[in-house]
């Protein structure tokens, strides 16, 4: 068994910072892909940002320039640096991870969410 354990989200004024965490934990052999998602209110849930094993990197074009995405391999664990946040960040944020299990068999995992409100 996965799981995904995100933190960091809060309250932050406009124009502040924000760090999330994401630890995978359990029967892991290995991790893909990994990626932050958002869901507002009244909206479908959107990719933020994602991360492969090598390093490379996507974002979606409304964080660009003001998001980055990282991950400690080593550690199973994601991050995502949010800068500059506007209102409209406002969302639960999500970690998932494309998982390689120890039964060799692949998984798509899903965290609990994390709230992240932007508001002054």
């Amino acid at each position: 068994q996965v799981q995904l354990v995100e933190s960091g989200g809060g309250l932050v004024q406009p124009g502040g910072s924000l760090r999330l965490s994401c630890a995978a934990s359990g029967t892991i052999f290995s991790i893909n892909i990994m990626g932050w998602y958002r869901q507002a209110p009244g909206k479908e849930r959107e990719l933020v940002a994602g991360i492969a094993s090598d390093g490379s990197t996507n974002y979606a074009d409304s964080v660009k320039g003001r998001f980055t995405i990282s991950r400690d391999n080593a550690k199973n664990t994601m991050f995502l640096q949010m800068n500059t946040l506007k209102p409209e960040d406002t969302a639960i944020y999500y970690c998932n991870a494309w998982i390689i299990t120890t039964r060799g068999t692949p998984e798509s995992s899903w965290g609990q969410g994390t709230q992240v409100t932007v508001s002054s």
